[in-house]
């Protein structure tokens, strides 16, 4: 996507955030945009507008296409480059086991072999044990309680609704993500040793020459002007200014593991800093998300139920026994 194409994506997120229904009701309300306040519809010839829509549509449906095929063609590059380097181990575990049982030990070299044996089991036994107790903590973190469907599965926030994975962790506000990603060196970095390159919807940060820890595209997108990073002792600590300051993000770069957004605890976020027209905004839309789930009634409902007991009460000679009401 170019800029031109998104620059009116706060606009459009802005629309998308008020509508509850999601996606059909957004593009109601295009549809009815463009049937009242222009000739779109009827401005051609009989089914113009229906080629349009589809020619449209479909170009950026074959967009969004090649861009799936494109990752995925990079899994499974990526998974068959891991079963070759596998393989090679099998094989070279194989010919080291034929080698040592046509070779004749000594004594001591059987003795020695045999402490090589045991340790190397040894090592194995710790390393499993480790990884049990790390899967222990990752299914702790898991968020399998009290889920809508949809959610099975995705991870408990942070104190700071964000995500601490193995090599980097998050935090976010409304209107800002901190990163820290450690680096288990012997010597103090420099910002010379270290990559740093922040995009509008990618991010990639590590060590130079070598592997990155993190490359990828970003889960939205962020104000550059606005991000600086800077060195911790031996930790890279960014900070970015969101774009869209009314969601919560429920991953950093697209091929991390998903948060559960629902359990985020919006008064670690700092709206204090909002101004006020968003402020109102941003915790109607939380008080409303909360009484959705507790099964209550939303502020608009709120309201309407309001007047209506008003209206009632008012006119205590009308029957509104039989009346159903939406």
């Amino acid at each position: 996507m170019s800029e031109e194409d998104g620059k009116f994506d706060s606009i459009l997120f802005g629309m998308a955030a008020q509508h509850t229904e999601g996606v059909p009701e957004m593009l109601g309300t295009i549809a009815s945009f463009l049937n009242r306040k222009t000739d779109f519809f009827v401005g051609g010839n009989e089914g113009d507008w229906e080629k349009l829509t589809l020619k449209i549509f479909r170009a950026e449906a074959k967009k969004a296409q090649e861009v799936a095929d494109k990752k995925r063609k990079e899994r499974e590059a990526g998974e068959k480059r891991r079963q070759e380097v596998l393989r090679k181990k099998r094989e070279e575990e194989e010919a080291q086991k034929k080698s040592a049982s046509v070779t004749e030990l000594t004594d001591e070299e059987a003795e020695k072999l045999q402490k090589e044996l045991d340790a190397k089991k040894n090592k194995e036994k710790e390393s499993e044990a480790k990884k049990e107790t790390k899967d222990g903590e990752k299914n702790a973190n898991s968020d399998n309680e009290d889920v809508e469907p949809g959610d099975e599965g995705k991870l408990k926030p942070n104190r700071g609704n964000g995500c601490d994975l193995d090599r980097y962790g998050w935090t976010q506000t409304l209107q800002e993500i901190e990163l820290k990603v450690p680096f288990d060196v012997k010597f103090t970095l420099k910002a010379k040793d270290v990559v740093v390159n922040m995009q509008r919807k990618s991010l990639k940060v590590g060590l130079k020459g070598h592997p990155p820890v993190i490359d990828g595209e970003l889960h939205c997108e962020i104000k550059i002007e606005d991000s600086l990073w800077h060195l911790d002792k031996n930790t890279v600590v960014i900070t970015f200014e969101k774009i869209n300051q009314m969601n919560w993000w429920d991953r950093l770069v697209a091929t991390d593991p998903p948060i559960n957004t629902r359990k985020i605890n919006p008064e670690s976020s700092k709206l204090s800093d909002l101004d006020s027209s968003t402020r109102s905004m941003v915790e109607k839309m939380m008080y409303d998300q909360k009484q959705k789930e507790l099964g209550l009634p939303t502020s608009d409902e709120q309201k309407k139920q309001d007047v209506l007991k008003k209206f009632m009460e008012q006119h205590p000679e009308m029957d509104f026994s039989n009346c159903k009401f939406n």
